[in-house]
């Protein structure tokens, strides 16, 4: 059994990335760890959000999962982060989570946490990886120990074989193109693992 806290942190428009947090929490809660799935705090104002039917409706359908906070980050031994591409980079929801912990960075209290990430876009090329990376560079500065599944397991491959972190397209009609599910809880687990020497040491 692990003693690993995990949590997972998402940001998500209609759905994707909170059914990746959700895999990624079984994977977790297989591998014996405690988790907390949590999304960022949202951005767009309501009018927007009301305008677009997939977007208030998973809205509505998430409207009691929690919002993350530092607290989270604190109490956690190791952390997943699932967002959608921006032209390129993490979603403006989840940057302005991580612009504001500066004083749990400043404290030293991101140091040494385990980290690892997940991405969307509606394209193959559309951004996933640089996402992830963007991602894992603030994660450098916070003197986290990133978690990249690499070529770890043949689940990856049928993936999409990204090394960085599970990123999965999405088509028009909103369904994921590929199956990334086994890939995503393979994550999960390695990022528990991970944590579980960091800690025992």
């Amino acid at each position: 059994m692990s003693n690993v806290k995990l949590a997972v942190i998402y940001y998500s428009m209609s759905g994707t990335n909170y059914e990746l947090a959700k895999w990624a929490e079984e994977g977790a809660k297989e591998a014996g760890a405690e988790v907390r799935v949590l999304k960022v705090p949202e951005l767009a104002p309501q009018s927007t959000i009301d305008s677009i039917d997939a977007w208030k409706a998973h809205v509505e359908a998430t409207k009691d999962v929690p919002e993350v906070t530092s607290d989270d980050i604190e109490w956690a031994d190791a952390l997943i982060f699932s967002t959608p591409t921006r032209f390129g980079n993490m979603a403006a929801q989840m940057k302005q989570f991580l612009d504001t912990q500066g004083g749990l960075w400043g404290s030293g209290k991101t140091v040494n946490k385990v980290v690892s990430a997940m991405s969307s876009a509606q394209n193959p090329h559309g951004g996933q990886e640089a996402t992830i990376l963007s991602l894992y560079t603030s994660m450098m500065h916070w003197g986290a120990i990133i978690a990249a599944p690499g070529y770890t397991d043949p689940v990856l491959f049928a993936a999409g074989g990204n090394p960085y972190g599970t990123s999965v397209t999405v088509g028009q009609d909103g369904k994921m193109v590929e199956d990334v599910e086994a890939a995503v809880k393979h994550q999960a687990k390695r990022t528990i693992e991970i944590a579980n020497k960091i800690k025992s040491n």
